[in-house]
C-alpha cells in the first residue's frame, strides 16, 4: 500500500486501489449527474484519484483524501481560493509532486510508487502547461514544439517538425516559427507551450492556471486557443483555473476545492448558479 512508504510522522494509512471494473461502475454511478460527459456503460475514467493525500515537511496538509475521476474526452474546471491545493494536486498528477498517500491510476495503470524510469514513461501520457511557460530560451519556438517529441517520443526530425509546424498553426503562431521565447509576447509564449504540449498527443492534458501570469489584453487569445482545442481537439484536459467565464462555458465539470478538499463538484451551470454549498456560494460571490 502506498502510504506505508512514508515514515511514521506523515504515514496516512489509505486502503489499496479499487479493482478496476468495480472502481469504473461506482465512478460511472458517481459523475453520471455531475458531467456533460457523453457517458458510454462500461467506459473507465482515464484518471482515477483515490484517497489521495499530500503533507510537505510532515507539517502542513495540503491534499486531504481527495477523490476524483477524469473521463475520455472531459473538461473538467478546478476552482478554488490560492492555497487549497488545486496545483499541488495537478502536480501530482503527473508526478511533479509525490503524493504522501492514496492513488492515481492512469488508464487503470498506477503511477504511485513507481521507479524513476516508469515515472518518465507515463509522463509521455500526461501533459502539463505550466503558468511560468517553461520554454527554452535558446531554442526557436518549432524547436521547443520539436524536443519532446524527439527526445521523449523518438521521433525523427521531419516528423518532429511537421507535427510542430502544424501545432504552431493551430495556435496562431505559425509566422512566429522561428522567433526564439525572448522575441515573443508572454501570451504567444503560453500559445507556444500549449502547441509543445498538445504536439505529445497526451491521454490528459493539465493546466497549472495558464493566464495567471500574463497581462490582462493577452489573456484572451490564450483562452481563445484553450476554448478550441476543449471544442474541437478531442483532448482530455484539466484546468485550474480564476478566469470564471471560460470555466463556466467551456467545462464539462466544475469542481471546487478548498483546504485540501474537494468540497462540491457538479454540472458548471448548477456550481454556478446554484452552488450547494455556504463556501461555495462566498467564494463565487466574492469574485462575481
Amino acid at each position: 500500500m502506498f502510504a506505508k512508504r512514508q515514515d511514521s510522522a506523515t504515514r496516512v494509512d489509505t486502503p489499496p486501489a479499487m479493482d478496476a471494473a468495480e472502481a469504473a461502475r461506482i465512478a460511472f454511478e458517481h459523475d453520471l449527474p455531475l458531467s456533460k460527459h457523453h457517458f458510454v456503460e462500461g467506459e473507465h475514467p482515464v484518471v482515477r484519484i483515490e484517497h489521495l493525500n499530500k503533507t510537505f515537511d510532515g507539517v502542513t496538509t495540503v491534499l486531504r483524501d481527495v477523490n476524483l475521476n477524469v473521463w475520455n474526452g472531459e473538461i473538467v474546471v478546478v476552482l478554488g481560493p490560492s492555497g487549497s491545493g488545486k496545483s499541488t494536486m495537478l502536480r501530482c498528477i503527473n508526478l511533479l509532486e509525490t503524493p504522501t498517500a492514496g492513488h492515481i491510476l492512469i488508464d487503470d495503470d498506477e503511477i504511485t510508487g513507481k521507479s524513476a524510469r516508469e515515472v518518465a514513461r507515463m509522463r509521455r501520457d500526461v501533459g502539463m502547461v505550466f503558468q511560468s511557460f517553461n520554454l527554452f530560451p535558446h531554442l526557436t519556438a518549432k524547436e521547443n514544439v520539436m524536443i519532446g517529441q524527439t527526445k521523449v517520443l523518438k521521433k525523427g526530425k521531419d516528423e518532429a517538425e511537421a507535427e510542430a509546424i502544424k501545432q504552431l498553426t493551430a495556435v496562431g503562431l505559425a509566422d512566429r516559427a522561428d522567433y526564439k521565447p525572448p522575441q515573443l509576447s508572454g501570451g504567444q509564449q503560453q500559445r507556444v507551450a500549449i502547441a509543445r504540449a498538445v504536439a505529445m498527443h497526451p491521454k490528459v492534458l493539465l493546466f497549472d492556471e495558464p493566464t495567471s501570469a500574463l497581462d490582462p489584453e493577452l489573456v484572451r487569445d490564450v483562452l481563445g486557443v484553450m476554448r478550441d482545442l476543449a471544442l474541437h481537439g478531442d483532448m482530455t484536459m484539466i484546468v485550474v483555473t480564476h478566469e470564471m467565464g471560460f470555466a463556466r462555458d467551456v467545462g464539462d465539470r466544475a469542481v471546487f476545492m478548498e483546504g485540501g478538499v474537494v468540497v462540491e463538484q457538479g454540472l458548471p451551470e448548477e456550481v454556478f448558479d446554484n452552488p450547494r454549498h455556504q463556501r461555495t456560494r462566498q467564494f463565487l460571490g466574492s469574485i462575481g
